[in-house]
């Protein structure tokens, strides 16, 4: 019969029965070895006793007279785990004082058993889930009958059409912010109902959810940023076959990629030229930006932005600016004039507005 209690659970079980009751704890494995005890001297040896109750599946005390190979005095009571006799559990002590800490006894190592298979189980769901969502989103190899059964759980398919979300931590918080931030975002994915998610170390929300789950909950999203404020950043990618979470994974990096400007969430349906943006390589950017939008200044970068906005038209930016037409026009020639781009050229204007795009996204 497999032993299924490890020596390290089983040494913190001994510790804390001990903390109750106050006397010595072994436990006795099916063949009369104890494998833990708060003595640990007695780590090892041969319990007698022990070896019996295996046999009886009863209760066995001893008394101080009783002379039995590696037993002292005490109680040594059989514990059956789902039916199963697992170990014995001995208290050691006179009998009569003893006696009463072993229905308690039961009752904790069952309990504290439980809680180890509980915190087991999590830990081997977080792993799964972390190799399987890693092999959809880096469209790596993975066992086809494996990946199937494993998504059944969540009762998708490789055809159920999904959104990767990915929601980025920014690092520049404090650990005590950061963790009140996570039990947040924890908070968030329980009320959708989805454990299909993982964590990129150091800052890094990755979750994969049915697209009709995502239609049903999406406002959960806007409320998890008016509740944790600048420190994230959510990027929710194109609706793709599961089989296909790659490719929703990049643009779900391309939508997160576009923020900027005071915006902390973006839906890459929902995008036009940042669609571009995200995906220009960061050197061109960069070279881009130092060619155009950086040789004017932060009052020069706002106006235009003004002026785009109300779609270049003088007389609308005037209004929200409160300038009159003269003075506005001789800004945007001097724009023009440090940019080398004028901004009241169609042409021009669109390589103005896009770097704009591109410096509130970067």
């Amino acid at each position: 019969m497999p032993f299924m209690i490890n020596r390290k659970t089983a040494q913190q079980i001994v510790v804390t029965l001990k903390e109750v009751c106050d006397h010595d704890i072994n436990f006795i494995d099916t063949n009369g070895i104890i494998f833990a005890s708060t003595d640990r001297k007695r780590i090892g040896t041969f319990h007698e006793i022990g070896k019996q109750v295996i046999s009886a599946g009863k209760t066995i005390e001893v008394e101080s007279g009783d002379d039995f190979s590696g037993t002292n005095p005490g109680v040594n009571i059989p514990f059956l785990h789902y039916g199963e006799l697992l170990a014995v559990i001995g208290i050691s002590g006179d009998p009569a004082e003893v006696r009463k800490y072993a229905y308690l006894a039961q009752k904790i190592t069952a309990l504290l058993l439980r809680e180890h298979e509980l915190d087991v189980r999590s830990s081997n769901d977080r792993a799964q889930n972390n190799y399987i969502i890693h092999a959809l989103i880096y469209n790596e190899s993975i066992s086809h009958d494996y990946l199937c059964t494993y998504l059944n759980r969540f009762s998708l398919t490789l055809e159920t059409r999904c959104r990767t979300i990915v929601i980025q931590l920014d690092s520049r918080y404090t650990p005590s912010n950061l963790s009140l931030i996570e039990y947040e975002i924890q908070k968030a994915f329980h009320i959708i109902g989805s454990t299909f998610y993982t964590f990129h170390y150091p800052s890094e929300y990755v979750l994969i959810l049915d697209c009709r789950q995502y239609d049903h909950w999406a406002y959960v999203f806007p409320q998890l940023i008016d509740k944790c404020g600048e420190i994230l950043k959510i990027g929710i990618g194109s609706i793709q076959p599961l089989s296909h979470q790659h490719q929703s994974y990049e643009t779900a990096l391309i939508a997160r990629k576009s923020l900027g400007g005071g915006r902390q969430l973006a839906v890459f349906d929902e995008l036009d030229i940042e669609m571009l943006l995200g995906g220009t390589d960061p050197g061109i950017s960069e070279y881009f930006l130092d060619k155009t939008i950086r040789q004017l200044d932060q009052t020069e970068q706002d106006l235009l932005n003004v002026y785009f906005s109300c779609d270049m038209s003088l007389k609308q930016t005037c209004e929200k600016l409160f300038l009159h037409k003269n003075t506005l026009q001789y800004q945007l020639d001097k724009i023009g004039r440090k940019s080398g781009y004028n901004p009241r050229s169609f042409r021009d204007a669109a390589v103005l507005y896009l770097g704009l795009k591109l410096l509130s996204s970067s």
